[in-house]
This record gives C-alpha cells, structure tokens and sequence, in this order.
C-alpha cells in the first residue's frame, strides 16, 4: 500500500548539526546541514520502503526553540 506522504520531525541536534524521526515508521537520521539531511532522508526512506509502497512525498515539520531574554 502507496502511502501519500512521510512526516519527520526535525530539531537541532544537541551535538550540533540537525536530526529528523520520521512520524508513525522507524527511519531517523542525522547531518550537518539541511541539504545534506533532505538528500539522507531521501536515501533512507528508499532503504525503508519498497519500490511500490514508496511515498509521494517526504513532508519535513521544522521544530526550533528559540529562548528571548526579558
């Protein structure tokens, strides 16, 4: 069965760089930079599904905090 999309969720990285989890499937992975992390995420949900259950579309759900000072 075709899924229409895949949702990860993208935060900084703790040790620097960015990570994405991908929502309701088991696929994670880690880069420097965002072009490096869509082209590993692309990569990696190719690994994950097979060729006729691949996703339409790969969604990416930014999450950064950002603290202001009073």
């Amino acid at each position: 069965m075709r899924h229409d999309e895949i949702i990860f969720v993208v935060e900084d990285s703790l040790d620097g760089g960015l990570e994405a989890r991908a929502l309701g499937h088991s696929i994670y992975s880690e880069a420097e930079t965002p072009e490096e992390l869509r082209e590993m995420l692309r990569d990696a949900v190719r690994c994950h599904f097979e060729e006729d259950e691949l996703p339409r579309m790969i969604r990416l759900h930014w999450v950064r905090d950002e603290v202001l000072a009073v």
